[in-house]
């Protein structure tokens, strides 16, 4: 629990919280229930005066017995359950009682509380008076209820006085506040322990997305949270999974950026190593002598410059490649005819063809010729797809060309492609070990689809094994 930092302040903050909360109110119902007792004893001493008053009516009533007069006032306080004082109209005193019984002998008008004149005037004038103050007799702050006392022609003929100390008032408020700190006390506590408990569930996924993190952090990748919460921080959860499996693949790519790294450096060691071996032996050859004869001299001379041309082109092509593949390096775009490209790539083509009888059909749609493009590296591409096709086609073949609605396709019927060499086909280095394909660098395709991904020409290849190829690029 001490370790958990956030269960520790969240429990602190809600016991904080419920601390005030508490205390809040708790004033507020200290002082309701201080007004709501108040006014309750106020309603029960004005019931008991009127009912005093209206029995005393009937006693002072010059028709009824003095002894039931005399009886009733000797145990009114008895009867009230208070002390009762009785004020005529000239502000004297009938009578004073108390719980004991009647005492008016000793009591004058200075022992009433004060302010009672005032109290006194308004039941005189028909209303039933209330006042909190201070009494000399009871040496304590009371609350005092004053009632008309009327004869039988509804006049007014004295007052009835009820005094109750507030002392009993305050101390059923103080027991009933005391009630509410222990209850107060009680749900304190547990909810001071419930908060516990929902603290440490709160922060249980948060604990788990730490340790995920940590162990994104020292590389393990594959690190998940699985935390299906449908809220914030289910929603961080499932973004850090997303975080992880982004990091997973960008890993992985780095690993096979790395090993594309290493195939490049082998295979264009294995590239250069071929030529400049054959290169060396023939001039090792000449330059020793061993070969002497005028024909096979002119062999090796023919042999070196076909390597000479390998390299390169073989260098040409990397540079190409090399470029193509820096987003810095800046292809020269402009409004340009596609179909003009097309021609001029078939022109081209046609010194390739002629050796094999090639026929090469075009179809072209002439009305969406113009885009904006390079055109020596379009031309660079359907030059390199081409001369593939004319390559991998047999002798007297055909290859067909078409374009319509921003489309190019370029179509063979020689020996196709083979379906587990078709995914790696643009692959720097990759190249088909048949016959028609040893002169090959292994880089021109990647160049195509450089170039057409320069251009956002999306370049594909469809293939039917035994039965050609087609090259498709959309615009």
């Amino acid at each position: 629990m001490f370790k958990n930092k956030i269960a520790l302040k969240l429990s602190s903050y809600f016991a904080i919280a419920l601390l005030v909360f508490s205390i809040i109110i708790g004033s507020i119902f200290m002082v309701l229930f201080k007004n709501h007792t108040i006014a309750i004893h106020k309603n029960e001493l004005a019931t008991r005066a009127t009912s005093i008053a209206t029995t005393l009516s009937g006693y002072m009533d010059k028709g009824n017995s003095m002894g039931g007069y005399g009886a009733y006032m000797r145990f009114i306080g008895d009867i009230a359950g208070t002390d009762v004082w009785i004020v005529d109209e000239d502000l004297n005193l009938i009578t004073g009682g108390t719980k004991k019984g009647m005492i008016s002998n000793k009591y004058n008008y200075s022992d009433l509380p004060e302010n009672a004149d005032t109290l006194i005037k308004e039941v005189f004038s028909d209303r039933t008076a209330f006042s909190e103050e201070f009494s000399n007799i009871l040496s304590e702050l009371t609350l005092t209820v004053g009632t008309p006392i009327k004869n039988s022609n509804n006049k007014i003929i004295g007052v009835v006085l009820l005094h109750s100390p507030v002392n009993g008032i305050n101390a059923a408020v103080s027991q009933g506040f005391t009630v509410l700190s222990i209850s107060i006390l009680v749900s304190l506590t547990l909810a001071f322990l419930l908060s516990i408990g929902f603290s440490i569930t709160f922060t249980k996924p948060l604990r788990k997305m730490k340790n995920t993190a940590l162990q994104l952090a020292s590389g393990d990748y594959t690190a998940k949270n699985n935390i299906n919460q449908n809220d914030e921080i289910g929603e961080l959860s499932d973004t850090m999974d997303i975080l992880a499996n982004r990091l997973d693949m960008a890993s992985r790519q780095s690993e096979g950026l790395e090993q594309m790294r290493k195939d490049f450096v082998s295979n264009i060691s294995h590239e250069l190593r071929t030529p400049i071996t054959v290169m060396r032996g023939s001039l090792e050859a000449l330059v020793e002598k061993i070969v002497t004869d005028p024909i096979q001299i002119e062999n090796y001379h023919n042999q070196m410059l076909k390597e000479t041309l390998f390299l390169q082109r073989l260098v040409g092509d990397l540079l190409d490649l090399s470029k193509l593949q820096n987003p810095d390096f800046v292809i020269d775009k402009q409004e340009i005819s596609i179909c003009d490209v097309i021609d001029d790539a078939i022109r081209s083509a046609s010194h390739i063809k002629d050796n094999k009888g090639i026929k090469i059909n075009v179809y072209k749609d002439n009305e969406s010729c113009i885009i904006n493009g390079d055109y020596g590296r379009l031309r660079q591409m359907l030059m390199i797809v081409l001369d593939n096709a004319i390559k991998f086609s047999p002798e007297n073949a055909t290859v067909e060309v078409l374009f319509k609605n921003k489309t190019i396709s370029i179509r063979d019927f020689g020996i196709g492609i083979p379906d587990e060499d078709l995914p790696y086909i643009f692959d720097r280095f990759y190249k088909s070990r048949s016959e028609q394909n040893k002169t090959g660098t292994g880089l021109g395709l990647a160049i195509a689809k450089q170039i057409a991904d320069r251009h956002k020409i999306k370049l594909t290849a469809q293939s039917d094994e035994g039965h050609g190829a087609m090259f498709i690029f959309q615009m």
